[in-house]
């Protein structure tokens, strides 16, 4: 069969349908398999392995409603296109779940029964600049339990898997997490005890929003078990705690259960009798765990605070260089708990130092700045010019939070330690041990991985630095200052879930801004900075010659200018145009540049595309008319 004999039979109408029957059975085929790529930075179309671990897991199908008033003239572009987003996600949720997450979309118009079901759904409206109500929010149901994300906002967007999973995760569970809370604080509050001289106190903040969420019990300090029941426990400011006690941490996190420790070497809000003191007086208490701390391969340093000059609070003669206050740069981004927390407040921060032991793995959630060192406790509160006299930065920041993960083993392979017992005075007891019942049987490493977290300060968990309580027509109203109450909240949120979620990542942003920009400006603003110094330093020197020169001369004749100080003070002042000229010619160019590579980024992104297809297909056109000329 020759070459023209095939052409005429594909050319023909026989040729031409059993063409059209291969090309639907190819589709046919193709679209059996989903193959999906992810070409964007940071995977933004992607679900992280935790969320799909979680949803691989559930046993029962969840149903997600999604309400979003659609056709509204009234919403803004930019949350029409978030919307267009959160849409593309829940179909993420959607493929990942293999038919055990189901998507509702509904548009919840005035007076309609969608409108009617985001109120029991507990969906909260939103109001336009023209006062028109919209709605975008979704709920997450599983079987009869129901959770709420009552508005999806932009700001929040790189957390929205993390929060849509976390709501499964809540759902999911039939009953409230128990959290254990282990303080030398009263964070539970106290009562009045007229034989301590002690007065009543209320609860912390903090464990007020937890008893919001969870059911909440007091573990005793000297505890030599955690009570089964308890998934999460939170460990405050363990001051004077013996090796016992922390044989029970030690169990406690070898079977599963979450940690969160806050230790701290000045905690400023718990001052105790000092002993070393012959006069009397009271110092900070001092907290920390020994033996667990050394077995992870850990320490902190005990008599020492950070100081930090980056992150430090007030200025002038009111610096005061321990009280941190840490802004966004200073917080893990890629974390989910620390990412969108803002700022913290950390007053007289102790810091961790070494490495993990083997089959850890330490992730830093906060850290000073690289201008930061550690000072001694005697100066840790002292402000203006004396706390930095000397002031010499490390060079590298000191972590200040941290996350350990991997399969963890007993800090205590010899076995329980035995308490303490004070010497005999009498003759020895026979022994009757042996008719003791036997405790139970020591674990020596954790069977799956686990999560604990340390954070190096205690203070910032007080009501006088987390929040501001007002009261508002007779009404206690607590105000939050800055993220600390956020992040303990977080934090045990995340642990009393499934561990999954603690590998979940933050998800990148949509929208990227433009670093060679961002760049350009960092540069020209160290050349701007140094254009200063360099002028101070000339002001500086001219005084000094001015100095000199002054007390050279004696007499009335001090109080005029000689000539040479006259000729060295019109030299200052020349440089000073000069410079100022250089600053000015700096701001000018670098506007210039700025400009100028935003417009070319622009015509690029806009543009590159079509010319790219009116080229492929100009190429196209060439080739296909050389062929025909060629024939």
């Amino acid at each position: 069969m020759n070459k023209k004999h095939l052409e005429a039979i594909f050319y023909s109408t026989g040729g031409v349908a059993a063409l059209v029957v291969i090309l639907i059975a190819v589709n046919f085929l193709l679209g059996t398999f989903n193959a999906r790529v992810d070409l964007t930075q940071g995977s933004v179309y992607t679900l992280s392995q935790g969320t799909k671990s979680i949803l691989g897991k559930l046993e029962a199908p969840v149903k997600i409603r999604l309400y979003y008033s659609q056709g509204s003239s009234t919403v803004p572009v930019g949350l029409k296109t978030f919307a267009k987003r959160v849409e593309d996600l829940l179909r993420e949720f959607e493929r990942a779940g293999s038919g055990k997450v189901i998507i509702e979309k509904l548009n919840p118009e005035p007076d309609s029964e969608a409108e009617d079901s985001a109120a029991l759904d507990g969906i909260e409206g939103q109001l336009t600049n023209t006062q028109e109500k919209f709605y975008l929010g979704l709920s997450v149901n599983f079987l009869d339990q129901k959770a709420a994300l009552p508005v999806l906002a932009p700001d929040r967007e790189q957390l929205l898997e993390y929060d849509i999973t976390r709501a499964i995760t809540r759902v999911a569970s039939t009953a409230k997490p128990v959290v254990g809370i282990m303080s030398a604080l009263p964070v539970l509050g106290r009562p009045l005890n007229p034989m301590l001289k002690q007065q009543p106190t209320e609860p912390w903040v903090l464990a007020t929003e937890l008893q919001n969420i969870f059911t909440v019990k007091k573990v005793e300090l000297n505890a030599e078990k955690i009570p089964d029941d308890i998934k999460v426990l939170l460990v405050i400011h363990p001051r004077d705690v013996s090796e016992t006690t922390e044989y029970a941490l030690d169990q406690f996190i070898l079977r599963g259960g979450k940690m969160i420790a806050f230790l701290d070497s000045y905690a400023y809000f718990d001052q105790q009798p000092d002993m070393q003191n012959p006069l009397g007086g009271n110092a900070a208490g001092q907290s920390t765990f020994y033996r667990l701390l050394k077995h992870w391969g850990l320490a902190m340093e005990m008599g020492k605070v950070v100081g930090d000059l980056t992150y430090a609070s007030g200025a002038g003669p009111r610096i005061l260089p321990t009280l941190l206050s840490l802004s966004a740069d200073a917080l893990n981004k890629e974390d989910v708990v620390m990412s969108q927390l803002g700022t913290m407040l950390v007053p007289f921060a102790s810091a961790f130092t070494g490495k993990p032991a083997e089959g850890l793995t330490q992730t830093v959630l906060a850290q000073s700045s690289p201008n930061a060192m550690l000072v001694d406790l005697i100066i840790a509160t002292l402000s203006g010019e004396p706390s930095t006299r000397g002031f010499q930065p490390a060079g590298s920041p000191y972590p200040l939070a941290i996350r350990l993960t991997g399969k963890f083993k007993t800090a205590f392979p010899e076995g329980k330690p035995k308490p303490y017992e004070p010497p005999a005075k009498t003759k020895k007891e026979p022994d009757t041990k042996a008719d003791e019942p036997k405790g139970e049987p020591q674990l020596k490493e954790s069977a799956q991985e686990n999560s604990v977290v340390l954070v190096s300060d205690v203070d910032l968990l007080t009501d006088g630095a987390a929040v501001e309580v007002q009261e508002v027509f007779g009404q206690r109203l607590i105000v939050p200052r800055n993220g600390n109450l956020n992040f303990a909240q977080s934090l045990v949120e995340q642990v009393s879930g499934d561990f999954d979620l603690t590998k979940l990542r933050s998800r990148a942003a949509f929208t990227r801004p433009l670093t060679v920009i961002q760049q350009m400006e960092a540069r020209a603003q160290q050349s701007y900075l140094g254009k200063i110094k360099e002028l101070e330093d000339n002001l500086q020197q001219t005084q000094e010659k001015l100095t000199a020169l002054q007390k050279g001369r004696a007499g009335a004749q001090s109080t005029m200018m000689s000539p040479e100080q006259q000729a060295e003070l019109d030299n200052f002042k020349k440089k000073a145009i000069e410079t100022r000229r250089d600053l000015k010619e700096l701001r000018k160019n670098l506007r210039v540049e700025s400009e100028a590579l935003q417009f070319w980024t622009k015509v690029v992104n806009i543009g590159m595309v079509p010319l790219l297809v009116t080229l492929l297909g100009l190429g196209l056109a060439l080739a296909r008319r050389r062929r025909t000329v060629a024939k």
